[in-house]
């Protein structure tokens, strides 16, 4: 199982401890480090000051929004990168929520999900690929423009820059039985946003299908500490902001994950606490059960026992968030 190095997105400012992080990971071995965007900094530019400061470990997207960039323009950032960084380019794909991409990006939400991600990811591959100009007869992402407010002028074109890889991965985040499905026939990899070691029948017959190499990097929290309860309170934190915040009161994909994961009744509460703007009462309404099933928090021996179990199910990467130098460190010594 490898290890991967998950950043996330800034929050108010950039954090300087990034790069250094980045640069700690590349140094213990670490397989990937991975940026994420939601409507503030992009995925693309972090990850690529963190190319220029390394010279070994993977680049990887968790995720790149879909909404955010025409298909095309997401394989043009992809291409380029791989090339300045010498071919460590992992594109993580994610279609985000009806929250998210009418309210920020200015979008309507496709209503036929995985119609929309499926013809995202085939314009990625034409791009990557380069065999022939980009042509896709697509309901959400037409290749060229055939609409009606268009002028009929589109020309089907194939990149000027030759892709470094043609194969270069493409994962997804998915959450739903359905989209995990197709991700395993359509994508190399899937970004699992909550895994929990203990219930991984939940995507058993979803995942059956998965070809050899097929890549499950969850991101998980961890934290080397004394006091797993402490610990937990920033796992907490955020899922009672993705849970209570990241979607509608109707349409909240993070809330219905927590759901089919046992916590149907624990998730609605903390959605009604957060959309009452009693955040902090949303937060410690988490279960401690459900935060520390999907992290690696406590004591060294109590993270080693936990590893293990990630080890013994179908993940192949944990990609690790929140972590700090020591937490690092601990986690490369126990992966051997």
């Amino acid at each position: 199982m490898r290890l991967g190095l998950a950043l996330g997105y800034w929050g108010r400012r950039p954090d300087p401890a990034h790069l250094a992080l980045a640069r700690e990971a590349e140094r213990l071995g670490y397989d990937s480090v991975w940026t994420a965007e939601s409507w503030g900094s992009d995925a693309f530019t972090p990850l690529t000051w963190i190319a220029a400061h390394t010279s070994r470990i993977r680049l990887g997207t968790a995720v790149a929004q879909m909404a955010a960039r025409a298909p095309t323009a997401t394989a043009m950032h992809a291409l380029t990168l791989d090339h300045l960084s010498g071919g460590r380019v992992l594109l993580g794909l994610g279609l985000s929520g009806p929250q998210v991409v009418e309210g920020w990006y200015g979008r309507p939400f496709p209503r036929s999900p995985l119609t929309a991600t499926r013809e995202y990811v085939e314009v990625v591959r034409q791009v990557l690929r380069r065999e022939a100009p980009v042509t896709l007869d697509g309901r959400f992402h037409p290749v060229p423009y055939t609409g009606p407010d268009g002028l009929g002028l589109g020309r089907a074109l194939k990149p000027i820059t030759h892709p470094l890889r043609p194969g270069l991965p493409v994962l997804l985040g998915a959450e739903g039985p359905k989209n995990v499905a197709q991700t395993v026939r359509i994508a190399d990899g899937w970004l699992p946003l909550y895994w929990s070691p203990f219930r991984t029948e939940l995507y058993e017959e979803a995942l059956s299908g998965a070809p050899e190499g097929f890549v499950v990097a969850p991101l998980v929290r961890a934290r080397l500490c004394d006091d797993v309860a402490e610990g937990l309170l920033p796992v907490k934190a955020m899922l009672g902001f993705y849970i209570g915040g990241m979607g509608h009161a109707t349409r909240n994909f993070h809330a219905e994950l927590m759901a089919r994961m046992g916590y149907g009744e624990e998730a609605g509460r903390v959605r009604e606490l957060f959309l009452a703007g009693r955040r902090e009462e949303a937060v410690l309404a988490v279960p401690d059960a459900f935060a520390d099933e999907i992290s690696l928090v406590g004591p060294r021996g109590r993270i080693a026992e936990r590893l293990e179990l990630w080890r013994a199910g179908p993940v192949t990467d944990v990609l690790v968030t929140g972590p700090d130098p020591a937490t690092l460190r601990v986690l490369a010594e126990l992966n051997g």
